[in-house]
């Protein structure tokens, strides 16, 4: 935690920012590029959408006010900029964001950057079914076992609407699995 306080008052330091922020980039890079990644799918728009994470991150510095954890804030920031850019491509296509998911998943087999298995690509496209805020939990839990409590404060809801949530997900994602492998 001291570590953390340390780096926050060096990001929020003039004479020290560029150099902390190089830090803080190298210490949470490839975990919120993979947090993104489960959210817009393409490699290519991950790096774009993290690229704007890190821009708001440091324009925004200065008004963390250290209620939560910085990779919790900065995780939040994520987020929201993935999701921002789901409902924006959505709506340049002209499509709900149900579809968008759809169109998302079924662009993962032609992806040169996804080495998963046949049973990871059904995973993938099972997940990518479920509603926005059932897949964001799903994530968070399964794959990047973050507490209920640290994704209360990243999604600002309640510990029980997110085991609510992960619980409906992971019976959706069984039956859409079991459907595909009968």
């Amino acid at each position: 935690m001291t570590d953390e306080i340390v780096l926050i008052e060096q990001l929020i330091n003039v004479q020290t920012r560029e150099k902390a922020f190089r830090e803080l980039i190298s210490l949470y890079k490839e975990r919120l590029y993979w947090h993104i990644r489960k959210i817009v799918i393409s490699h290519d728009d991950t790096d774009d959408v993290l690229q704007n994470t890190f821009i708001k991150i440091y324009r925004n510095i200065s008004k963390f006010n250290q209620e939560s954890k910085l990779f919790s804030w900065m995780y939040r920031i994520a987020t929201n900029e993935a999701i921002t850019f789901i409902n924006k491509r959505a709506k340049e296509r002209n499509v709900d964001i149900s579809e968008m998911h759809d169109q998302l998943a079924a662009t993962l087999e032609s992806d040169i950057y996804f080495s998963g298995d046949e049973i990871q690509l059904i995973l993938q496209k099972a997940i990518a079914t479920l509603p926005q805020k059932q897949q964001l939990v799903f994530n968070m839990k399964y794959f990047d076992e973050i507490k209920y409590t640290e994704m209360s404060e990243i999604l600002e809801t309640s510990v029980g609407a997110l085991k609510a949530s992960y619980f409906h997900a992971v019976k959706k994602i069984e039956n859409y699995i079991k459907n595909k492998t009968d």
